[in-house]
């Protein structure tokens, strides 16, 4: 938790601590010192002492061991035998006290790790001491395994804990090298003891020993620049002696190749000088000792002042504090009193009068508080100039809401009449229109302009709103989805699966196809492009449900109990971003009606949205006429036959069997036929048009010219001629196709009005155009009806005996209508017009012409393609 936002005694606490934690630091610098001392004298006594002590019998024993190797006689294996059993009593010791726990706790990793080598090192000497004594090492390697135990032991005390004194630790290091350079003259007196043993030295033997001498007299004389002056004093004195003078002559004369010295003359030289050294280090040591025991005690005196004194200041801290916090608390007190009674009681009731529109005095109901001149009296003129300022804002802000909002609305109130007469406009370049080509894209622009109109009611939701898009009467659900369907540019991926017949009460027609289309929308959009997207619906006991299932990416738990708790509980507009505007929309307008919206996990991975439209706007039958809504946009009912639904469906059955059979109409469907006597001529759907459908046929153009970027069909026929009533001519014509539809590919038998313009007014009269009914039955269901006796279902020809349809003489552009032999003599005139009709009735239908005309433009395309590759290589 943050201090800033803590309580005020948890911040004083934390000053306290903090204070407290300067104390335990200071105190804990002056006993880590102490420490430091407690770890040097433990590290002493358990290292260096036993360490010195066991390094000088080895010395001992690797001299014996050389005069052993040279000699080999009885006297000088006793005297080995003899040192041995003291090296291993000191190398016991050694062990026992380097390996305690007290010298475990105080060493460092460094030394643990050097201690682990002295002890391997010193196990090694058991298998030395048989090679020696089988003597089936020479001198010099035998000297060699004894110092590097010994250089083993030195680096250890290397690594020792010193005192927090620089210049006492810098004498105990120049101590620490006077005393390997003692031991360098050790290695020297071994070498010669084993020659003289011997009684010769070899080759080897005097270049070893020129390099020990190098090395002895560089160590003493470095150690001897850094000795304190006493020390230096005494060591001055043994280098001027009579027994070093000696020495250094011998060593000269054997460096430069003379004979060696007697052991007599040898010994009286180098055991003084070793003696003498020895002398010097200790003393010098002993000297440390003595100036360290001073900074000791200083430690130990700085921490009882540090200890005492320091816990003395804190405690009266604490107390100073307490009682200061207890007096500032009370204060407060008052304050939070006093602003929790604005913010709980003043101002809400101010905030909800201005949310009614009410007129607000910021003085009157935000009177400001006297807390006295202190610090907390000038906290407390500092709220009265917030709150004042707060109400004044929320004034402020609510009249902006408001006209934000009357802005929204009067913009989409203005795009959506612009909408509906373009749309008008659409609808008059299609009837005129009649080339695919043209078509396609007047389709496409319509397509645009419906879904213009959905952003435009868009915002009159944002802006609190009705869209004004409503119904007197009953929908049937199938017209809603449909409706919905048009207003979504991948509609062909959708898949209907609706059973039962149920209606819509108009009052929420308009609310429920925009809520759909912007559900469906999402579905699609967040879903590849070559999945289905799955439309469902069906009478439940609480109302009506759809299920939209995708086949997407889908939303993690989190993100699926977010959303529906935005849809269950709209939060304000202010507070939803432009990401979430369509979900804010769908919950708004579920609000509105009372609907429930669920999202919900997909098995197949993606999402499922429940839509549950409440019984109380479910009715069970569909309205007998096509009513038009009060912006003279006509009702969403429209003859099924115009979707494609098979004829003869029983209630109750799945609608949506497969894709195309209840997708929004072709244009085809709505499009007048020529006047010359020739089948209408079908409009090319695009290939998303044909993606869904049932039969392989191809999604190319008719026209021969080059296949554009884009599908041939960008969208749906908008809504208009899934929400327009079409009125049939015959009374027997129930909606859904029972009289049968006309094939593409011969003569149009059965005719439909055109649906009115958006903008024809209500009630008035409407132009009426006959067109074709929209798609050919099937054959199952033609010979069903053949075989009772009834009109065809797919040429819709009259029975034997009923008359023919009246040709009209002229076409509606003016010009006459060809009929076949109508001006020839009588006698020159043939009987092969019915036959000739039934050889029409055997032609290949539009949809197998378009595939045949799709593949042979494939081809050319193809073979142009690889010309143009073969003049590219060779030019």
């Amino acid at each position: 938790m943050r201090l800033r936002n803590s309580r005020l005694r948890t911040k004083v606490t934390a000053l306290l601590l903090c204070l407290t934690a300067l104390w335990a630091f200071a105190a804990w610098v002056t006993l880590g010192e102490g420490a430091d001392l407690l770890r040097a004298a433990t590290l002493n006594r358990g290292v260096a002492d036993p360490g010195d002590a066991l390094t000088v019998q080895l010395q001992q024993e690797r001299r014996l061991s050389l005069v052993h190797l040279g000699q080999r006689g009885a006297g000088a294996k006793e005297a080995l035998r003899v040192q041995r059993a003291r090296t291993d009593a000191a190398a016991h010791a050694f062990t026992d006290q380097a390996g305690s726990t007290s010298v475990g706790l105080a060493a460092s990793d460094t030394l643990d790790l050097r201690l682990r080598q002295v002890f391997r090192r010193i196990e090694g000497l058991k298998a030395a001491r048989v090679s020696i004594d089988a003597g089936k090492v020479d001198r010099v390697r035998a000297a060699t395994t004894y110092t590097e135990v010994i250089d083993s032991i030195y680096r250890a005390r290397d690594a020792l804990a010193g005192v927090g004194d620089e210049p006492i630790a810098k004498d105990a290091r120049t101590f620490a090298e006077m005393s390997r350079a003692t031991e360098i003259l050790s290695q020297e007196d071994a070498l010669i003891a084993g020659a003289l043993a011997a009684g010769a030295l070899t080759g080897a033997e005097r270049g070893q020993f020129a390099l020990i001498v190098g090395a002895q007299r560089f160590a003493r004389a470095e150690a001897a620049n850094e000795l304190p002056q006493a020390d230096r004093q005494r060591y001055d004195e043994l280098v001027g002696g009579a027994a070093f003078t000696r020495l250094r002559q011998l060593e000269d004369r054997l460096v430069q190749g003379g004979a060696p010295p007697g052991p007599e003359q040898w010994r009286g030289a180098v055991d003084p000088v070793m003696a003498g050294l020895d002398s010097t280090v200790h003393k010098g040591r002993d000297g440390l000792v003595e100036r360290a025991t001073p900074v000791a005690a200083g430690v130990i005196i700085r921490l009882l002042l540090v200890g005492g004194l320091g816990l003395l200041a804190v405690i009266a801290s604490i107390v100073l504090s307490v009682t200061t916090t207890r007096a500032v608390l009370a204060q407060l007190k008052k304050v939070r009193d006093a602003a929790r009674e604005l913010s709980d009681e003043r101002l809400p009731r101010v905030v909800e009068r201005i949310g009614r529109g009410e007129e607000v005095d910021v003085a009157v109901e935000a009177p400001p508080l006297t807390f006295g001149d202190d610090e907390i009296g000038a906290v407390s003129r500092a709220f009265n100039s917030v709150q004042e300022s707060a109400v004044r804002v929320a004034v402020e802000q609510a009249e902006l809401r408001r006209s934000v909002s009357d802005i929204l609305l009067s913009l989409a109130r203005r795009t959506q009449g612009l909408v509906h007469r373009q749309l008008t406009v659409l609808d008059v370049m299609e009837r005129r229109a009649s080339e695919p080509e043209e078509l396609r894209d007047l389709f496409r622009l319509d397509h645009l302009a419906t879904r213009m109109r959905r952003n435009a009611e868009n915002l009159i939701v944002l802006s609190g709103s009705s869209p004004g898009r409503t119904w007197r009467r009953s929908v049937p659900m199938i017209d809603v989805v449909r409706g919905a369907l048009a207003e979504v540019e991948d509609y062909t991926r959708v898949q209907l699966l609706l059973t039962g017949e149920a209606t819509l009460a108009g009052k929420a027609v308009g609310d429920v196809v925009h809520l759909l289309a912007e559900l469906i929308e999402n579905a699609v959009s967040f879903s590849p492009p070559y999945t289905m997207v799955q439309v469902g619906g069906q009478v439940v006991a609480n109302g009506y449900v759809f299920e939209i299932e995708d086949r997407g990416l889908g939303m993690t738990p989190e993100e699926l109990q977010a959303a529906n708790a935005r849809i269950a509980e709209p939060p304000g507009f202010r507070r939803t971003g432009t990401a979430r505007l369509g979900l804010y929309v769908v919950a708004r307008l579920a609000e509105r009606h009372q609907i429930q919206v669920q999202l919900k996990a997909s098995q197949y991975g993606g999402t499922t949205v429940v839509v549950l439209v409440p019984r109380e706007l479910i009715g069970t039958a569909p309205e007998p006429e096509a009513e038009q809504d009060r912006d003279g946009v006509p009702a969403i009912p429209a003859p099924r036959t115009a979707f494609g639904a098979a004829p003869g469906t029983a209630p109750g059955t799945a609608w949506g069997a497969t894709a195309t059979a209840l997708r929004p109409p072709p244009a085809t469907a709505l499009r007048p036929p020529p006047a010359t006597g020739r089948p209408a001529r079908p409009v090319a759907e695009g290939p998303r048009d044909l993606a869904v459908g049932a039969g392989p046929l191809s999604a190319g153009p008719l026209s021969d010219g080059p296949l554009s970027d884009g599908p041939l069909s960008d969208g749906p026929v908008r809504d208009r001629p899934a929400l327009d009533a079409a009125v049939n001519d015959g009374p027997a014509n129930d909606g859904w196709g029972s009289g049968g539809t006309a094939p593409l590919n011969g003569p149009a038998a059965g005719v439909a009005k055109a649906p009115l313009p958006v903008g024809h007014a209500a009630g008035a009269e409407a132009p009426e155009t006959r067109v074709p009914a929209a798609a050919p039955a099937s054959a199952r269901v033609q010979d069903e009806v053949a075989a009772h006796g009834g009109q065809s279902a797919a040429t819709g020809a009259p029975e034997s005996g009923q008359d023919e349809p009246a040709i009209p003489a002229f076409t509606p552009s003016g010009l006459p209508v060809r009929v076949p032999q109508a001006s020839l003599a009588p006698g020159l005139k043939t009987d092969d017009a019915a036959p000739a009709r039934e050889q029409d009735e055997d032609e290949r239908s539009p949809e197998e012409i378009r595939a045949i005309m799709d593949s042979f433009q494939s081809g050319t395309r193809l073979g142009r393609a690889q010309a143009a590759k073969l003049t590219e290589g060779e030019a």
